[in-house]
């Protein structure tokens, strides 16, 4: 990618072939083209790449956390601190959106830290593909990185690698009075950001058409009753906003804004669209007591983030109460105390780990319905396991079978049950077959056994035996 200005033309990204050739960012263009034959150049479109940056932000924003950030020109940020258990913990947070970015063919590189500064270098060092710095550990973290990621203009970071600092360790030790002195305040700001010395508060973007109430405050609040009344207050102007415009909101966050000029956040969501006041009120109220109010806070907002159409529901004018069997409040608690709620939905598929899919709780039954013939076992393992088994081929079911460390001899059998592969799917299941058996041992606990292949032709499958469920 080449960049330019006036005259002047650079590299401002490359691919993992032209850094093999000895290409580099910064690097004049002329100079690109005369080290490699025939490089293919496109121009760079700052504005374009601004644009897309902004809507993975706001993507990201509605997945995994209320507070998201534009970081730079290539980078987000994202304070997850009260979010990361609604995604099973920072961890897994971590591997799944280095998922889905690989997913759509993008590569990240994702860190979590203490601060931004230090989440931004630590990002934008690593050679894997995520990294996690455990708390307090940010200056064994960062001390021998390079100066140029700790934001400071290039100006100031040639300034200093011509007086000899090359570390972002080297000049954190160095006092901060001379270099201050030198190089003015933006130096001891960024380096107090840098190790969590100093607050650095986090702008979130907003998208277009949601729907924002605000409360400001002229004097700091921070007892918990009267957080709790002005929450209160506002889910009733949220809600007659959504009611204006015949929206029910399915996320919605909390921002609270302190004295300090840090945020906190708190997010809650539902398994269908509402504007129920009471149950939007209960379900921030649960909630409230994980805010920390520090010196005070000076501002509460609550975003509508993600939201659907929701028509007008007929009240029953009947003087006997009606059974209610809607679930979803419950659904509702479980979700927003970081419990993973799905349901199991039937697909259209013959093999058995493709035959079901995790869908939202409250979705609206699939057509598709399970029809076999043979029973399937209530649990499905995630993944068959490889197990010994005496049989004789090709068509009868194992005399015993030896499964994790135990030996078990079958007292009965069922099968065997033939299902191919989805040939019209994958080439490579054209000849697939897997020959099922139910299996009891002498215990009386039944399995769900499978033979790779059909026991005669080696293109069919390996002839390994596997199990693949349990019944009850």
């Amino acid at each position: 990618m080449i960049a330019r200005s006036g005259s002047k033309r650079w590299v401002s990204a490359t691919d993992a072939a032209a850094r093999k050739a000895g290409l580099r960012v910064g690097m004049a263009a002329a100079k690109a083209q005369a080290l490699f034959q025939g490089l293919m150049m496109v121009d760079a479109d700052p504005r374009a790449d601004a644009t897309a940056l902004e809507r993975i932000a706001l993507w990201a924003l509605g997945i995994y956390s209320p507070i998201v950030a534009v970081d730079g020109i290539d980078g987000l940020v994202m304070d997850t601190e009260g979010a990361d258990h609604l995604q099973g913990g920072e961890e897994p947070m971590l591997t799944g959106v280095a998922n889905r970015f690989r997913s759509t063919g993008l590569s990240a590189r994702v860190a979590i830290a203490d601060s931004w500064g230090a989440a931004h270098a630590c990002a934008r060092a690593i050679t894997r593909e995520t990294v996690i710095v455990p708390r307090g550990e940010i200056v064994r973290a960062v001390e021998k990185l390079p100066l140029s990621l700790l934001r400071l203009p290039p100006k100031i970071v040639d300034d200093l690698r011509v007086l000899g600092f090359q570390s972002i360790g080297e000049l954190a030790n160095t006092p901060s009075a001379p270099l201050a002195l030198r190089f003015g305040p933006e130096l001891g700001r960024r380096i107090d950001q840098m190790f969590g010395r100093k607050p650095e508060p986090i702008e979130p973007v907003r998208g277009a058409d949601w729907i924002e109430v605000t409360r400001q405050f002229a004097e700091p609040i921070g007892a918990a009753e009267t957080i709790n009344k002005y929450v209160a207050r506002l889910v009733v102007e949220l809600v007659g906003e959504l009611q204006r415009r015949g929206l029910g909101v399915r996320r919605t966050d909390l921002i609270v804004e302190k004295l300090d000029g840090t945020r906190q956040a708190i997010r809650a969501g539902t398994a269908k669209p509402v504007r129920d006041v009471a149950w939007l009120t209960k379900l921030f109220k649960d909630r409230t007591e994980k805010i920390e109010p520090g010196f005070g806070i000076e501002r509460l907002s609550l975003v509508a983030v993600m939201s659907e159409a929701l028509g007008e529901e007929q009240k029953s004018s009947s003087l006997v109460e009606e059974q209610d069997d809607d679930i979803t409040p419950l659904i509702d608690i479980l979700g927003n105390r970081g419990n993973r709620v799905y349901r199991l939905a039937p697909v259209a598929s013959d093999v058995p780990e493709r035959s079901v899919q995790r869908i939202a709780p409250a979705t609206e039954t699939t057509a598709e319905t399970w029809t076999h013939e043979w029973k399937r076992p209530v649990r499905l393992l995630h993944k068959p396991d490889v197990v010994e088994v005496m049989a004789l081929m090709p068509d009868h079911p194992p005399a015993w079978f030896s499964w994790r460390g135990k030996r078990r001899r079958v007292r009965c059998a069922d099968g065997p049950e033939r299902v191919f592969g989805e040939w019209w799917l994958r080439t490579s299941e054209v000849d697939a077959v897997r020959d099922y058996f139910v299996v009891e041992d002498d215990a009386g606990e039944r399995f769900w056994l499978y033979r790779s292949g059909d026991g005669v032709d080696a293109d069919t499958g390996s002839h390994k035996w596997y199990i693949h469920g349990i019944f009850a």
